[in-house]
């Protein structure tokens, strides 16, 4: 890349990082291009979508997510080793305004690299989680990814999000864990 085609780029990601932290993933693109002090056409010849910026601005995020699921792969507890990468998901979408936008929005688009990598690392430890009984068998990961993602934006904006999303996080693993029989098949 071109030396003032690489001080535009991370011009860009600078001001994205500052809009997303203070507006969210809904933030203006071309307030975004303002920040940088380039024009609009510079921003998507670099990024040519929202969910291209995006992705490119929480990278490293995604990455970090990704690294310690292949650590927490071979855990001896399957089921707390998903949990706790869950409550890491949580913790950077609540913390990370506009992650967890990024990724529910990720859900949809089936070629996203983030969806792509953060799927296969997720997938592995439920894969784990259900043979070990932990975690029920049917349950997706995109249906998880929708609980942990409602989870981060709801909580995004609370005092202690960490602890409300713990909380949350414990409800849902509850409802995931493997049961005998169908519970709503059982007459009152």
């Amino acid at each position: 890349m071109r030396a003032d085609a690489q001080r535009n780029y991370d011009r860009l990601m600078a001001a994205a990082r500052t809009a997303f932290a203070e507006l969210g993933a809904d933030a203006p693109l071309d307030d975004i291009a303002k920040r940088a002090g380039v024009g609009n056409a510079t921003l998507y010849r670099h990024f040519p979508t929202r969910q291209a910026l995006l992705e490119a601005v929480f990278r490293d995020h995604i990455d970090g997510l990704c690294r310690r699921a292949e650590e927490l792969i071979s855990a001896p507890s399957p089921g707390a080793a998903l949990q706790k990468w869950l409550e890491m998901v949580i913790a950077q979408g609540s913390t990370e305004r506009g992650l967890a936008a990024s990724l529910l929005a990720a859900l949809d688009e089936e070629d996203s690299s983030c969806r792509v990598a953060v799927f296969a690392a997720a997938q592995g430890l439920m894969t784990r989680a259900q043979e070990a009984g932990a975690v029920r068998t049917g349950v997706s990961v995109e249906q998880m990814f929708k609980l942990v993602n409602a989870i981060a934006l709801v909580t995004e904006t609370e005092p202690d999000p960490a602890r409300r999303a713990t909380a949350l996080l414990d409800l849902i693993f509850d409802g995931l864990a493997s049961r005998p029989h169908n519970m709503s098949a059982a007459k009152p």
